[in-house]
């Protein structure tokens, strides 16, 4: 048997850990990243990466890492770390599609093209802002709902929105799909600033008594509301454990048993483009659920959590809307993988506008795709086993427990939102997260890292008046691109193209990531040809090879000033004898830079810029 010490790496071959140390450490002080006087064994904290809650994702899964864990069981067994089934069904998970279009004849009409090609149950958001209650009739006229089930979801009045829709039930004297919700959750309403005029108790106890005498389900725990609020992932599952215990307390106390009140509940978390924290995640809640409703006292069978995973709505950006789809889909695939129940795949367009019929197909298509060409599905719990992610999962079910303890301490959830000590967690994580973005240790594909000046947005009908705003990740960059620059930057190009372009390429980004333009000078040989090419803009930046910098770097920067340079910035670290406005090389700030270069160019103050009105829009 091979040492705890070897590592595997294909067929019989086996290294040390010592001898991976070496070479790995040998790559990372080449690359400046770890220093002649660190020892080898320094690679492990220099290669992993931490999440917002502080917690190591190791560069490389060893038997070490699991060797104290507890057993995850089997699926379908408790603690149901591996899934609340023995065996994924064929279908793979059910594919839930979001709905929210007031038009209800357009909504219709978009529902039946959904479940005609793909589409397994419908998720269907009621109120003034998105479809009318009175008009559920005609959404799912030609719907047969004792086969898809119904899930609907109201922020304001919803208890009234579920008597609607029970009424509806009614009358269509049909029974109802399993998995059918009244989508009630009044805790997540409130903390999305939504109230419902009725007591908690009303709406909880009412909601479920209409719920059980129909067989469906009353509640949808939604922890997307936590995470929309910038929470962390252990934040959404200690947030999510707080809300469900809230709602058992209350069915407890009118009359409900532990077991009939859990067959009532379902959790909704966020699945985001992290693929490893996505899959731990939904693994570490259903742990953790399973834990707290064994203290309370539930039969086995009744622990399991039903999981909704959604992609996260905040992670997706407004500009390059199309590599959403890449997002959603890394998203999809890690929900899949992490043993949702349902998962909905949120259109590419969604920051746009109300998603259109091409961008409904790709998303539901995102899971036709995962499960039935990629076969995600066909393996429960492929996961499982691995030691990363084991490790991962029971590091994020301490941390989500831990903070459903914090959340407990000042008395439960409604006292933690009411003295705001829910709140300040999720946006000191939220700031942090902004602050990693701010300086691209975050990046986000065409909006921080590689944008396009030149796009064109597509045109969407626009949410109804009173849609919830939502501040997604990037939302500051966002808010720059709103306000393009009209004047360029001279890049005062050093020597020949193969010589600058590395750093040519980077300030570039770099400045059009805050609505920036570029011009070039080009391949040059000295100062002379430089000042040939120059515009007379305000803001020059030099973009050059060390070597150049320390040769005519002082020349350049004394001529381009006389020549009318407001502004220099070097590209790269500080050179001396360079003197420089300022510098651009990798860990800057970005958003401090960009709003300092824009001010230069003349764009407005740097507060105008970071509060656009498109900052944080619905």
């Amino acid at each position: 048997m091979r040492s705890m010490s070897e590592l595997s790496l294909s067929g019989d071959a086996t290294y040390s850990r010592e001898a991976w140390e070496k070479s790995a450490a040998a790559v990372l002080r080449k690359s400046g990243r770890l220093t002649e006087d660190q020892p080898d064994s320094a690679v492990w904290d220099a290669l992993a990466t931490r999440t917002l809650d502080d917690l190591a994702v190791t560069p490389l899964g060893t038997p070490e890492l699991v060797a104290d864990l507890p057993d995850p069981g089997l699926p379908g067994q408790a603690p149901y770390v591996r899934g609340v089934q023995a065996r994924r069904s064929d279908d793979g998970w059910d594919v839930r599609v979001l709905h929210e279009d007031p038009d209800a004849t357009r909504t219709a009409e978009a529902v039946l093209t959904d479940l005609e090609n793909g589409a397994t149950s419908l998720w269907l958001r009621l109120g003034p802002e998105a479809i009318a209650p009175d008009a559920l009739a005609t959404v799912l006229d030609r719907v047969f709902v004792d086969l898809a089930p119904v899930v609907i979801e109201a922020r304001a009045d919803a208890l009234a929105a579920a008597d609607t829709f029970c009424r509806y039930l009614d009358e269509r004297a049909v029974t109802p799909a399993p998995g059918t919700n009244l989508g009630l959750d009044p805790i997540g309403a409130t903390l999305r600033g939504y109230g419902s005029g009725l007591h908690l108790e009303t709406v909880v106890v009412e909601g479920a008594r209409k719920a059980a005498e129909r067989g469906i389900a009353a509640f949808v725990v939604d922890a997307t509301a936590a995470h929309d609020a910038g929470a962390s992932d252990a934040q959404e599952i200690g947030y999510a454990l707080a809300v469900g215990a809230a709602y058992l307390r209350l069915l407890a106390e009118a009359g409900f048993s532990i077991d009939e009140a859990l067959a009532l509940v379902e959790f909704r978390f966020a699945a985001t483009d992290e693929q490893f924290t996505t899959i731990a995640k939904l693994r570490a809640a259903r742990r953790t659920w399973n834990r707290l409703t064994d203290l309370s006292g539930a039969a086995e069978v009744s622990r399991g959590q039903v999981q909704h995973a959604v992609t996260s709505r905040v992670m997706l950006s407004k500009y390059d809307p199309w590599v959403n789809m890449l997002r959603t889909t890394v998203a999809a695939f890690a929900a899949g993988v992490g043993g949702a129940s349902s998962v909905t795949v949120l259109p590419f367009d969604t920051p746009l506008g109300l998603p259109d019929a091409f961008s409904r197909r790709i998303a539901r298509n995102t899971s036709s795709l995962l499960i039935a060409e990629s076969h995600v599905a066909a393996v429960t719990d492929p996961a499982g086993g691995a030691y990363a992610v084991e490790r991962l999962t029971d590091d994020l079910a301490r941390a989500g427990w831990d903070e459903l303890g914090r959340i407990e301490a000042v008395g439960g959830v409604r006292e933690a939102i009411e003295d705001g000590s829910l709140t300040a967690r999720h946006t000191a994580v939220a700031r942090e997260r902004e602050a990693q973005i701010a300086r691209r240790q975050r990046p986000m594909t065409g909006l921080s890292e590689f944008p396009n000046l030149r796009e064109i947005l597509p045109e969407r009908t626009p949410y109804p008046e009173g849609a919830e705003p939502l501040q997604r990740w990037g939302a500051a960059f966002e808010a720059l691109r709103d306000n393009p620059v009209a004047t360029p930057v001279f890049l005062a190009t050093m020597g020949p193209v193969a010589s600058h372009t590395a750093r040519v390429t980077f300030v570039a980004n770099l400045l059009a990531a805050g609505g920036i333009e570029t011009v070039t000078a080009g391949p040059t040989s000295g100062v002379d040809e430089v000042l040939a090419a120059y515009d007379g803009a305000p803001v020059v930046c030099l973009a050059g090879p060390d070597k150049a910098y320390a040769e005519w770097g002082a020349d350049l920067v004394a001529a381009l000033r006389a020549a009318g340079a407001q502004w220099v910035i070097l590209a790269g670290k500080p050179v001396d004898g360079v003197e420089v406005d300022a510098t651009a090389a990798m860990g800057v700030d970005a958003l401090t830079f960009l709003h300092e270069t824009r001010g230069r160019l003349g764009a407005g103050s740097a507060a105008t810029a970071a509060t656009g009105e498109n900052g944080a829009d619905a």
